[in-house]
């Protein structure tokens, strides 16, 4: 494990191709805009370009380049710094602060304090679009989390300022979308766009993070700020344990985002108690194993509601997160045989594939956002665990 871990995150270049680099070029810009204005309209031409990428480019990538992602920088230091804290090597931890750094050196440019997104413009909606400046509170918690534990493992304030920046951001950028007396929905990027279950998930980690690090009399705004975070977390999980992406629209249930949200309350919970977080952990986790696992493969399915097709059968990301949840919950049943499965379906020497398509065919070689760095990212927690 630790072989693979440093073959990808040990590097000063992070730069990768990625899944949705057809989505970047100017057609497919165009296309998605258009399939997000008419879906009708915009169906047959977004199969046709998601068949090209598929099957006839996915391995030559004509048309692409590589790109540095921040996303993938902060889950390399994560996954470094945990292979430090296994081995005391000092190459993980000088590795781990030059993913630091170049993320200190990246932040988006024009908010109030230190936050990262995608790097890609990314219009989701016919009404949502944003551009490759644009910060989120689902990217922000991965480079929050590993600038903490960098400051915790090495007991230093060097990093304090981006800390207490990222703070002035969510406190200043991110929006409110919907509050009550006790319950609290925060967008997703820096304006008044939408509401996904998993963003107000990682608002609430990243603040219970932050908790440290605030002044002592913002410390009672921010602890009721998270309770009324989970609140509404708590409040839109169904009566099966599931969560829609989405309270809003024609939203989905998939496994990797099903996986963000409980990872967030289990990370939250054990910084500050919230009122029965266990059973709606037990209760989400009991549905995605029941209704995503396909026990023929022992891999997890995409979707248990979708929303839209797709010729994906199965994808890394679903996987290697709900790898990660299980080790949190230190489910050794399912860790032993997922970790197998998806090293044989995944895997081909020191190359991850990020997903199978429907004819059984491994596509994306590679690809770090998406999903090799969670991957990754998970067998470094497995290293540091004791469940196996």
């Amino acid at each position: 494990m630790q072989r693979i871990i440093e073959h990808f995150c040990a590097r000063d270049d992070l730069s990768t191709y990625d899944p949705y680099d057809i989505w970047k070029t100017k057609p497919g810009l165009y296309v998605k805009d258009l399939f997000n204005h008419n879906r009708y309209i915009g169906l047959f031409p977004a199969a046709v370009l998601a068949l090209f990428d598929t099957f006839l480019n996915n391995r030559f990538r004509l048309f692409y380049s590589r790109q540095e992602y921040p996303i993938v920088r902060a889950i390399a230091a994560l996954s470094l710094l945990n292979l430090y804290c296994k081995s005391r090597e000092q190459r993980h931890l000088d590795f781990a602060k030059k993913h630091l750094q170049w993320l200190a050196d990246h932040s988006c440019n024009g908010y109030n304090g230190y936050c990262w997104g995608l790097g890609f413009d990314y219009p989701v909606t016919s009404k949502v679009r944003y551009d490759r400046n644009t910060p989120f509170s689902t990217v922000t918690p991965y480079a929050l989390e590993a600038f903490v534990q960098y400051s915790q493992i090495m007991r230093d304030k060097e990093y304090n300022n981006v800390i207490k920046g990222i703070y002035n951001f969510l406190e200043n950028d991110i929006q409110v979308m919907e509050q009550s007396d006790d319950h609290l929905a925060l967008s997703y990027g820096p304006m008044r766009d939408r509401i996904a279950i998993n963003a107000v998930s990682y608002a609430m980690y990243s603040y219970a993070l932050l908790l440290p690090y605030i002044p002592l009399k913002e410390r009672e705004h921010v602890t009721n700020k998270i309770r009324k975070l989970y609140t509404y977390i708590r409040k839109n999980q169904s009566s099966d344990g599931s969560w829609l992406y989405s309270p809003e629209g024609h939203s989905f249930t998939d496994c990797f985002h099903s996986c963000f949200v409980m990872k967030n309350l289990l990370k939250t919970n054990s910084l500050m108690q919230l009122n029965r977080c266990p059973k709606v952990i037990a209760k989400g986790y009991t549905y995605v194993k029941k209704r995503l696992l396909d026990e023929r493969y022992w891999l997890f399915k995409r979707f248990s509601l979708s929303n839209k097709p797709g010729i994906t059968k199965f994808d890394l990301y679903d996987n290697a997160e709900m790898l990660n949840l299980a080790i949190l919950l230190k489910d050794t049943s399912l860790i032993g045989r997922l970790v197998d499965s998806i090293r044989r379906h995944f895997c081909d020497g020191l190359d991850v594939y990020s997903q199978i398509d429907a004819l059984g065919f491994r596509r994306n070689k590679n690809t770090l956002r998406w999903a090799v760095m969670p991957y990754l990212y998970a067998l470094s927690k497995l290293l540091l665990s004791d469940v196996l």
